[in-house]
């Protein structure tokens, strides 16, 4: 079948500006039956990269749609059939090019086919469709052999002569031209050997033209219609089944020559009997191998030999494939080797001596000979050369015979516990002097299923001990966690220091044997150890933690204990870290999600205070080891605040890899509860300001007034800490601002403020607070609420911290004066006014006096009385 796509088609199209589409120039000729490819592409054009297609079919009358590559509704009703079952179909070769391909074209398929592009250009220039003539030929092309292929091959001998015919010809209505190839398979692909092409030139493969330009191949034409493949010397490069290639050509409208068809028949099954079979010899190991070479003339005059040796792996390598072993020149001088050696015994023989033969010595022998005799000039003249028939040497090995023992001399029962295995060489036999043993360490992952599993290279030595790592265990061989070691010179071991659950599966070394050969190593055996499973059961770690609470009833003040007792499972020399947690029954303000941590102990028994910020009971607090799993809590003098729910939370660690500790697992005890039982006071506390409107610059006044109920208390007997807070907004939505603070110690604490006014706090009787902001300014609105902390001396002298209150917030707002703000402002502005109005005026008047000053001449005038009316 022919495709036109490995050709460049000259395509037709308008000579336009803006889109242009192409397809091949018509007419294009086809044979029936043939596969034929249409292609087309669009350029120029604008929109998306990719460009879609139509394809349609006259026959001088209206065009039918055959296929779309966007449209799959496109075609029309009578080419659906043959768009579905594929034998018509179009492909897209890029962005901007498809092709369509009919793979069996007939006589109703000649005709005219245009390719269509739908626009997406943002104006319309160009051609948009393009079109092309088909001519379907009928085929008159005839391709056949001399004789029918037979079963039977056709056997010659090595050097025999032999000629292959087949008849080509062709009846087509078209001028079209053929190309004869004669072709060779002797393997799993078809070899070219000569083309009679449709130029009219021979054309040989680069693996015959030697033999083509020496006559030993060649093609002729016998008559109009037989081409003749004519083999002089056949070599066993020429075995093989034989076929004639011919194609069809037809000069296009391009006056381009155009392949339209291809047909072939096999001619025949040559087969070559060599005239001389390769003696067999068998040899030792370590032994010597004695060949001699042969010479027969029947030349009684002067004359040299030249003897070479070759050796070849395979009897069919030709004599520039074979190795050269050693030589001897007509002057009788011979190659330099080391391990080889010649010798010539008489006229006629030469012997090849080697020594220390090894299984890499096993192959074919051959000696090529040539005989010079003298000229009249003094000058030596080669007058015959031949090649001798191949021997077979086979080189038997001592059967080297060792066994391997893999025995695991640690394995873990836990995680990290350390691996040791041992490969040990038992009952080696027939070994040599110049014989090294290496090994090799592979791991096989258990699986549960049946799925196959790859082995994995851990570490190899190679012949001179050199240690070349595998990618698994590269990382770990270079922290020394897994150490690769040759105790003995018949054992090797496997270390793995701390073995993790991913170690676990079958281990097995490899241990090779290495003979000196030829100086170098030479790997002689491989001898595989039985697998050993290093596996232990894994179970889930178990803790379990107890809380007892020691005395079961107290009051405050006193000292609370609590012990924790710890029982775990499945865990390896387990130590363990303790925290102590607290859940506060009452708002806790140094930790807003309920939860106190305390106190912790790690696993190294170092104490550690974590949130307990109460800095008058620093060392109010002990957590200490009893015994392994024992750890008891204290708490001295405890306080109204402390009640809540006590628990232990316990971290179970298992010693790890380089001397580490590993977590296993945590547990959580059963909570232990303080509550104190009172009939105490109970405190109340209230917010009042006389005016809680103020203008800026005013003092606002602020009492905070702690009430008692239940029990009367003496003043001596009770203290607070006041706290006012402000929250600068209408709603409460903002955090609280500190602004200052009281303790029962009478010291007052206050932050740094970032305005103007300033804040005082005083203590006006026992219960009553009051805290004063002087100058007032916008900054200083909002909510204000006063948090107290009673603290009540009991029975026994010990002051007890009552729980914290708060009072409701009272809103403060301040407001701007504003007489008092345009007093100034008025005062300034009408006196700016009077000072530059005056100056206005003494500017114009200076100026009116000194600068525009000018003298006015008076003109004279003629005094003269006039005359009455009467006079004149």
């Amino acid at each position: 079948m022919i495709r036109d796509r490995g050709r460049l088609p000259v395509f037709s199209h308008s000579f336009c500006k803006g889109r242009i589409v192409r397809v091949p120039k018509s007419p294009l000729i086809r044979v029936e039956g043939t596969e034929t490819v249409i292609p087309c592409n669009v350029t120029d054009y604008d929109g998306p990269s990719e460009q879609n297609f139509d394809w349609e079919f006259s026959q001088g009358t209206d065009f039918v749609r055959i296929v779309s590559t966007w449209d799959l509704s496109f075609t029309s009703q009578q080419y659906q059939k043959r768009v579905g079952s594929g034998e018509i179909v179009l492909r897209r070769s890029s962005n901007n090019a498809v092709f369509l391909l009919i793979k069996s074209i007939q006589p109703v398929d000649e005709g005219e086919y245009k390719c269509i592009t739908p626009s997406t250009d943002a104006t319309v220039q160009g051609n948009y469709d393009a079109t092309v003539q088909v001519k379907v030929i009928a085929d008159g092309l005839t391709v056949s052999g001399s004789k029918a292929r037979s079963s039977k091959p056709r056997k010659l001998s090595e050097g025999d002569s032999f000629e292959l015919r087949c008849s080509a010809s062709t009846i087509s209505s078209e001028h079209t031209h053929l190309q004869v190839t004669w072709e060779l398979k002797n393997g799993p692909a078809w070899q070219e050997i000569l083309s009679l092409t449709y130029e009219g030139k021979f054309q040989p493969s680069p693996e015959y033209e030697e033999r083509y330009l020496s006559g030993d191949v060649r093609l002729d034409t016998v008559a109009n219609d037989i081409y003749r493949l004519s083999v002089s010397q056949a070599l066993p490069m020429d075995e093989g089944l034989y076929r004639c290639l011919v194609s069809e050509w037809v000069k296009g409208a391009d006056s381009s020559w155009q392949k339209i068809q291809e047909k072939n028949v096999e001619v025949a099954n040559v087969v070559l009997q060599q005239t001389t079979l390769p003696n067999n010899m068998s040899v030792t190991e370590r032994g010597s191998l004695d060949l001699t070479c042969n010479i027969t003339t029947d030349r009684s005059g002067i004359f040299q030999a030249q003897v070479t040796w070759y050796f070849s792996e395979s009897h069919n390598d030709t004599l520039s494939d074979a190795q050269v072993l050693l030589s001897v020149d007509r002057d009788s001088v011979v190659s330099d080797s080391p391990l080889i050696s010649l010798s010539h015994v008489d006229r006629n023989s030469y012997h090849l001596l080697m020594r220390d033969v090894g299984v890499e010595d096993s192959g074919y022998y051959f000696c090529h000979a040539a005989v010079w005799v003298p000229q009249h000039n003094g000058s030596w003249h080669k007058v015959v050369e031949k090649t001798s028939s191949l021997v077979s040497v086979v080189v038997t090995a001592l059967e080297l015979d060792y066994q391997i023992v893999l025995n695991a001399s640690k394995t873990p029962k836990f995680s990290d516990d350390p691996t040791e295995l041992e490969c040990r060489i038992m009952n080696a036999q027939n070994t040599e002097a110049k014989l090294r043993f290496t090994v090799s360490w592979y791991y096989r992952m258990h699986l549960r299923s049946d799925a196959v599993v790859t082995d994995e290279l851990l570490a190899a030595m190679d012949a001179d001990w050199t240690l070349l790592v595998g990618n698994k265990s590269r990382e770990r061989i270079q922290n020394g966690e897994i150490i690769f070691s040759k105790q003995a010179v018949d054992t090797f071991s496997l270390r793995i220091k701390w073995t993790s659950e991913a170690d676990r599966g079958d281990y097995y070394c490899i241990v090779s044997a290495w003979g000196w050969h030829h100086n170098n190593w030479v790997k002689t055996k491989d001898v595989i150890s039985t697998p050993v499973s290093v596996f232990w059961a894994t179970q889930d770690y178990t803790l379990t933690v107890e809380a007892v609470k020691l005395k079961p009833l107290f009051m405050a003040g006193h000292t609370f204990e609590m012990t924790c007792k710890v029982s775990s499972q499945n865990i390896k020399t387990p130590r363990y870290s303790v925290l102590i947690t607290a859940e506060k029954t009452l708002m806790d303000q140094s930790n807003p999600n309920g939860t106190t941590r305390i106190i912790s102990l790690n696993q190294d028994s170092v104490v550690r205070l974590e949130d307990w910020t109460d800095q008058t009971r620093v060392d109010g607090v002990v957590l200490e080891k009893v015994q392994e799993n024992e750890f008891r809590y204290r708490m001295y003098q405890t306080q109204m605040s402390d009640a809540g729910l006590y628990r232990c939370v316990v971290t179970a660690w298992s010693p790890g890899g380089g001397g580490m500790w590993r977590e296993a697992v945590n547990g959580l005890s059963n909570p232990i509860q303080i509550d104190f039982q009172t009939s105490g006071p109970v405190f109340n506390v209230s917010m009042h300001s006389d005016n809680p409107t103020v203008y800026q610059g005013e003092l606002a006044d602020l009492l905070c007034i702690v009430t008692i109920d239940r029990a009367a208390l003496e003043p001596d007997d009770m203290s607070f800490d006041v706290s006012w807070f402000a929250v600068h907004s209408f709603a409460l939505d903002r955090a609280p601002v500190l602004l200052a603070s009281l303790d029962r110690k009478g010291i007052v604490s206050q932050p740094r403020r970032n305005w103007s006014s300033d804040v005082s706090l005083e203590r006006i009787s026992p219960m009553e607070f009051r805290l004063r902001v002087h100058g007032s300014e916008d900054q200083d609105f909002g909510n204000h609420y006063c948090s107290v902390t009673p603290w009540v001396r009991s029975a026994t002298g010990v002051w007890q911290q009552e729980p914290e209150i708060k009072s409701k917030p009272i809103f403060i707002s301040v407001k701007m004066d504003v007489l008092n703000a345009l007093k100034y402002p008025l005062l300034i502005g009408i006196g700016l006014a009077t000072i530059i109005g005056l100056l206005s005026c003494l500017i114009g008047y200076c100026s009116s006096r000194w600068c525009c000053r000018k003298e006015i001449q008076e003109t004279r005038r003629e005094r003269r009385r006039l005359m009455s009316m009467e006079m004149d």
